[in-house]
């Protein structure tokens, strides 16, 4: 489903033109030259380009400026907390090059902003608890995403056909009783 779809009275109040109606009937009897001229003069369709959609949710944001989300990944869960800035990224109080050593965890992390092609304009601060660094980091851009569709609305489209909205649910498989681990069995002994 999309999140720009209207309805056509919608369509009507953007372009400031009435709601189409039935077709009215043709007079019956013959009509006049002015009538005919003014049908012809009348502009049949806009040449401009057409508006763009607006966005059907609203944008959420506290008394700050910043747009608030969590994200969730196994058992890590990110608060992210976004606003216009230099593309600074605070996580638990240390910035992102320290917490996430590992290159790949913060290419992870800048993910969604380089879909909605956004790098450098937003400050991020999060705090994550929870799971191990990998988890940390798909917690916090799962938060970022949520946060920023929440800032800019008009981002929805292109950070959710990237799947960076949808909760990763994969989680470690609990461990069964007989067995070594979730599945693994003990060695087997022929006597």
């Amino acid at each position: 489903m999309s999140d720009t779809r209207q309805s056509l009275a919608d369509l009507a109040a953007l372009t400031g033109q009435e709601a189409p109606a039935a077709p009215a009937p043709a007079p019956a009897a013959a009509t006049t030259d002015a009538a005919s001229t003014a049908a012809d003069e009348a502009p049949v369709s806009q040449s401009g380009p057409p508006p763009a959609p607006t966005p059907l949710r609203e944008q959420i944001i506290d008394k700050q400026g910043r747009a608030y989300a969590t994200g969730r990944r196994k058992d890590a869960v990110a608060r992210v907390w976004i606003k216009p800035g230099s593309g600074k990224i605070t996580v638990n109080g240390r910035d992102q090059e320290v917490y996430f050593a590992r290159p790949t965890l913060r290419l992870v992390i800048n993910q969604p902003f380089g879909v909605a092609e956004r790098d450098g304009q937003y400050d991020v601060i999060a705090t994550v608890t929870g799971g191990g660094l990998s988890g940390q980091a798909g917690a916090v851009k799962h938060g970022i995403a949520q946060a920023l569709t929440r800032y800019e609305p008009v981002l929805r489209a292109p950070v959710k056909a990237a799947g960076f909205l949808t909760r990763d649910s994969r989680a470690v498989e609990r461990k069964k009783y007989g067995k070594a681990k979730a599945r693994r069995s003990f060695q087997f002994s022929k006597r």
